[in-house]
């Protein structure tokens, strides 16, 4: 009975190794082929070098690292729903352009709000260090 629950854990084990395993190709996969995914990394990097350098309070790292989780996550649910579509739909058609469509205005809104969200902490330190 011993050996068959440590089995079982290692099975365990191994099954959540491959899901960050697999999490990770995905990221990187999607890093690698979507302009877009490059582009929020790259403002990602700026926010937080921006962050460092005008000292930015923890509340404000907390909503930041929200901000960039929901605005890479949402790009992620994008790439995959553009994916499927392909995959189910290889020739042009309406409807899976609607689809593909609003997946990426789904991932703008994101964009838009988290950008709106940066001005609202940002703005005011730089204001405030131009003494303006």
């Amino acid at each position: 009975m011993k050996l068959r629950r440590k089995r079982m854990m290692k099975v365990k084990i191994k099954k959540i190794t491959n899901s960050f395993k697999y999490a990770g190709e995905g990221f990187y996969s999607s890093f690698k082929t979507e302009r877009n995914m490059k582009f929020h990394i790259m403002i990602m990097i700026l926010v937080i070098i921006a962050g460092i350098l005008l000292k930015i309070s923890k509340p404000e790292w907390i909503i930041c690292i929200i901000c960039f989780t929901i605005v890479i996550g949402g790009e992620l649910f994008n790439t995959a729903i553009e994916t499927v579509v392909d995959i189910a739909m290889p020739y042009k058609n309406a409807k899976a352009k609607l689809a593909k469509d609003i997946s990426a205005a789904g991932v703008l809104i994101l964009a838009i709000g988290s950008a709106i969200i940066g001005l609202i902490i940002f703005v005011p330190k730089i204001l405030n260090l131009l003494h303006i």
